[in-house]
């Protein structure tokens, strides 16, 4: 991939996860350093996953931080909705207006904030699904645990934070250092691109080359993770929070907390801080990106194309 490609992962990474149930046996109790991975088969692709990571405190209480990407294929929202009938409370992220009731399936094409626009933008180009369109934010045990629209915009406000100021921080942050692929020469990143148009299934291999790089990215490649951190991930992440101390009041065992794999990291330090410990981690499917030879490649698609088109001619 041509580095100033790469430059501008990082915001896409925030976009995706601020992302089939694995089958994959716990791993060692500790958190992972991120919620969102790449795993590579070893046969020319791989799959984009993220973290389901369960914590305990000395009572037995249990809550599983559930990192999502907020574009995914549909069996991996369908399968995080029958996972999510198992919890007595699912804590879920969803900026919006006060007493506005959460959306039906689908209903999210409504928003009209700049994430979300861009995030349709990249579930389109990437053959994806949106997360609020498969996701049962209707289900009984659905907890709303984020800040609402007003006090949203009230923080940004008063700290000067927008998503434009985020975009170029991101931007000028991967101008003056700019991600490379892990164990791939930038000089040689090119070839990926070459790869990528002459290889069999084209759509897996572009969304190869974002996965890989998204599993390298983190907060502060973003700009995020100042002293003060920030609104969107810092003080949604206390809201979510306080509520799920409202939820332990109210006895309840099993929680789930549903929020972007961004947020995770941070969540998992405030959690251990409450007394919680993480038992085990679970890796979920979010893009399978196994390569299937079989599928023609872009180079061989465009020279089909021709000679249609000349057949057609003559």
């Amino acid at each position: 991939m041509p580095r100033r490609i790469a430059r501008f992962i990082p915001l896409v990474v925030f976009l995706l996860g601020s992302c089939v149930l694995g089958a994959e046996p716990a791993t060692r109790p500790a958190a992972p350093e991120s919620f969102l991975r790449f795993a590579d088969d070893a046969h020319g692709g791989g799959s984009l996953q993220t973290a389901d990571v369960e914590f305990q405190n000395a009572d037995g209480v249990a809550v599983d931080l559930i990192g999502a990407v907020h574009i995914g294929e549909k069996n991996y929202y369908d399968s995080l909705n029958r996972e999510f009938r198992r919890y007595d409370a699912v804590l879920y992220e969803l900026i919006k207006s006060r007493d506005v009731p959460p959306p039906s399936p689908g209903e999210g094409a409504r928003s009209d904030s700049a994430i979300s626009q861009f995030q349709r933008i990249l579930k389109d180009s990437l053959e994806l699904d949106f997360q609020l369109d498969d996701v049962d934010y209707a289900a009984p045990n659905f907890v709303h645990a984020d800040l609402d629209k007003e006090t949203f915009e009230k923080m940004q406000e008063e700290r000067g934070e927008t998503f434009e100021m985020i975009f170029l921080r991101t931007i000028m942050k991967a101008m003056t250092d700019p991600p490379v692929p892990t164990g791939v020469d930038a000089e040689d990143a090119g070839d990926d691109l070459i790869a990528m148009l002459t290889h069999p299934d084209m759509e897996r291999q572009i969304k190869l080359v974002i996965a890989r790089q998204l599993g390298t990215i983190d907060l502060s490649a973003m700009g995020l993770d100042g002293p003060g951190g920030s609104v969107l991930v810092t003080e949604r992440n206390k809201a979510a929070l306080k509520v799920l101390s409202e939820e332990l009041g109210k006895g309840k065992k099993k929680i789930a907390i549903f929020y972007g794999a961004a947020h995770m990291t941070d969540m998992s330090k405030r959690l251990e801080a409450m007394g919680f410990s993480p038992v085990r981690t679970r890796w979920n499917v979010a893009w399978d990106l196994t390569i299937r030879p079989d599928q023609p490649s872009a180079m061989e698609r465009l020279i089909r194309g021709l000679l249609d088109a000349a057949n057609e001619k003559n």
